[in-house]
């Protein structure tokens, strides 16, 4: 398959990214938590075991899986030239400033991690200082430095790949995160879009050098003529109003509509795809907190280039029964109890990912949800989620579809 393909949240899924998750998450300390967007440490052994289930899960219903990691490396083994540049970028944007520390990281990851993938996921691992060589660089920094401390931060969220990039019909968004300390994941994408044979060419509708924060989460395909955004906590309305002209103005793009919806700022409310998604032709799981009157904001084409806006303070069904095209049902998570909803909505109760239309990946934790999926005629694909539900996302926050088929 060709380019990418996602004009819905529901279509038969038929190829995914993934990230398995790695060393990264060994460079993660109570201390560093807060900083690399963390509530918890997950176990690693664990965790990979979970992430291999959910791979099997998606191989079992014909998906194609192809991981993050493994895209990157046949970037750069198929372009040999671009992997000084890579690594001088990566560098950079891991905060090293001086040229000493720039050699040092270097000749370190050229003499250990030879391999392409191994050198890969090294960069997504990240380098404590006790790696390096204890060499004298006459530097004060080094006296004074705990030989522990992270010279380059792992990248510990990279396993929900669904952030870093979007994509958006025919298209893809490489997205300016929140925090520097995603915003180096989308290095990644941007070599894979601009250089693997099975995307180049994808046209892009927006870039991670923008100005305005947008994250994948908050990109919802309603169909091939409605995008859903949401305006969050990780996604500035300025991000929206940009990318929506660019796919306005791209010819080979049918979407003519986007809807923003204005969602609380919360942790618990991170991503648009946090607060609902959907499930099926005519159902969605919704977190029960934003039920009632929401704002909407209705953004379509001016005909000269730009964008006319209309706001709309509706039910959010009868918004989304209007775009799909028929009644929809809004399934709360917890079954609208409040205690359940606010637990089950922590460990990603509403964050499925639809293989096919009724057919969702749902984490085993969440079992008042998935009951209340179940007795709503949903299929549900159970996963296990114990260690992998400590990075506050779920099965949708875990894979970028990049092909679906046609409803």
């Amino acid at each position: 398959m060709q380019g990418v393909n996602v004009k819905s949240e529901i279509g038969n899924l038929k190829k995914v990214i993934l990230h398995r998750p790695g060393d990264e998450l060994l460079n993660l300390t109570p201390n560093t938590l807060e900083e690399l967007l963390f509530d918890d440490i997950p176990f690693l052994p664990v965790a990979q075991e979970e992430h291999d289930a959910f791979a099997k899960i998606l191989r079992d219903e014909g998906v194609e899986v192809v991981y993050l990691e493994d895209l990157m490396a046949e970037v750069l083994d198929a372009h040999p030239e671009l992997r000084e540049k890579f690594l001088d970028q990566w560098i950079f944007e891991a905060g090293i400033r001086t040229d000493t520390y720039k050699e040092i990281i270097k000749d370190y990851i050229n003499s250990n991690y030879a391999g392409t993938k191994d050198m890969v996921m090294k960069t997504m691992a990240g380098i404590n200082l006790q790696e390096l060589p204890q060499e004298n660089t006459h530097l004060l920094v080094d006296m004074v430095s705990d030989r522990s401390k992270l010279v380059c931060a792992p990248m510990p969220n990279l396993y929900f790949t669904r952030d870093p990039f979007a994509m958006i019909g025919n298209g893809v968004s490489i997205n300016r995160m929140y925090s520097q300390t995603r915003n180096r994941e989308t290095i990644y994408g941007d070599y894979i879009f601009k250089y693997h044979p099975d995307f180049v060419g994808t046209p892009e509708y927006y870039h991670r050098d923008m100005t305005f924060h947008i994250e994948g989460g908050d990109i919802l395909n309603i169909n091939e003529h409605v995008l859903a955004i949401g305006i969050s906590q990780r996604t500035e309305p300025d991000a929206i109003d940009a990318i929506a002209r660019n796919i306005f103005n791209d010819e080979t793009s049918p979407i003519d509509t986007i809807l923003a919806f204005n969602i609380p700022v919360s942790r618990a409310f991170m991503h648009l795809d946090t607060v609902f998604t959907q499930i099926d032709r005519d159902k969605f799981t919704i977190h029960p907190g934003i039920m009632g009157p929401l704002t909407v904001f209705e953004i379509t084409p001016d005909g000269k280039g730009g964008t006319k806006i209309r706001e709309r303070n509706e039910e959010l069904s009868g918004v989304l029964s209007e775009y799909v095209g028929e009644k929809v049902t809004l399934i709360p998570c917890g079954g609208g109890d409040r205690i359940a909803a606010e637990r089950e909505q922590w460990n990603d109760g509403s964050n499925t990912l639809c293989v096919r239309p009724g057919t969702v990946v749902v984490y085993q934790r969440n079992n008042v949800t998935n009951d209340v999926l179940y007795k709503n005629g949903i299929n549900c694909l159970v996963m296990p989620s114990a260690e992998l539900s400590r990075g506050r996302g779920g099965p949708r926050c875990m894979s970028m579809p990049a092909w679906r088929e046609a409803l």
